[in-house]
């Protein structure tokens, strides 16, 4: 059973407890919890609100929810994955977010209800290893790595970290029998698949791969650590193609929180210059509030060539699953 396997992630628990403490703020953190455990933290010591927070694979834990139904503890579901929020909305599970907060934000990073609102944002780019590829000669659009020359080549990681938005953007631009033929085609190819990000790009640089389909940011992590001599780099679609899809890890407030104010005063702290500047630094994405320093290593946002695609119709995340296990992609 899919709880019983969200009961062995366990709860973290952080702030103040005993007799007359305020009831605990339950977050369901789809995002990793090295990157994102620090700010939780912080907020609870800051605010002084309590908070218990299980950690999971966002995908598994948007499902999670949908199978406890009325009865799920979560006050606020944080994820790196905006079609999971989507299915969420898609099944009447957030409540809308207070105006002011959803002012704070751009319109195309958050729900035209007002039910999820953007935190930070992230490019997909193509990893290669500098070693084995030369940029210039890198395939200009994502849909050409099912071509003959590039099998056993590509790392995936298809559980999530953006590739099943990725697939349901493909499927709401190209169609359902367009993105059926290509992920066809791409299992045939033979991807490596990984578990996450991390493993893939460390693949890259080991060169057992020589280029993944990943997000902008974990490169940086590698290059702080390592420096110049780390040997893979970002490929940055252009021309709006499909691969450079612009996506936002978001939060939203569930419709069984028993502590509302608590939910929507920890979405204004993660929307705060604090949390934005954390995003920017610690984890090398884009923050989404004006005013905030983008990191300097990466493109400026309004540099990026992406494709015009609502994220809010990025919802049918099941959708997206079903068509990548029925093509291989997923077992």
């Amino acid at each position: 059973m899919l709880l019983g396997a969200l009961v062995l992630l366990g709860l973290v628990m952080s702030g103040c407890s005993g007799g007359g403490a305020k009831a605990p703020l339950v977050i369901y953190a789809g995002r990793s919890q090295t990157l994102i455990q620090p700010l939780l933290e912080q907020f609870s010591k800051d605010t002084g609100i309590p908070i218990k927070v299980r950690y999971g694979d966002g995908t598994d834990l948007a499902l999670g929810i949908l199978e406890e139904g009325k009865n799920s503890p979560a006050d606020v579901y944080l994820t790196q994955d905006v079609g999971a929020l989507g299915a969420l909305k898609a099944e009447n599970r957030l409540v809308a977010l207070p105006q002011k907060t959803l002012d704070q934000v751009p319109a195309p990073f958050r729900s035209p209800e007002g039910l999820w609102i953007g935190l930070s944002g992230r490019s997909r780019v193509m990893v290669y290893n500098t070693d084995r590829s030369d940029p210039k000669t890198l395939p200009t659009t994502v849909l050409d790595y099912t071509k003959p020359e590039w099998r056993g080549r590509l790392g995936i990681v298809p559980r999530s970290d953006g590739f099943p938005e990725f697939v349901t953007a493909m499927r709401l631009t190209k169609g359902e029998a367009f993105a059926k033929q290509w992920l066809t085609a791409l299992q045939a190819n033979t991807p490596r698949t990984y578990p996450n990000n991390i493993a893939a790009i460390q693949a890259v640089a080991n060169q057992e791969i020589d280029v993944a389909f990943l997000n902008h940011y974990y490169l940086y992590r590698f290059l702080a650590e390592q420096g110049e001599r780390f040997k893979a780099r970002n490929y940055y679609f252009a021309n709006a193609d499909l691969g450079g899809l612009f996506l936002v890890a978001g939060a939203g407030v569930l419709d069984t929180s028993k502590n509302r104010a608590s939910a929507e005063a920890f979405i204004n702290y993660l929307l705060s210059p604090k949390a934005q500047q954390y995003f920017a630094d610690e984890t090398h994405e884009y923050p989404l509030v004006a005013g905030v320093k983008t990191d300097t290593k990466l493109p400026p946002l309004d540099t990026l060539k992406t494709p015009n695609i609502d994220l809010s119709n990025l919802q049918d995340l099941k959708g997206s699953l079903d068509l990548m296990k029925q093509t291989g992609i997923l077992p």
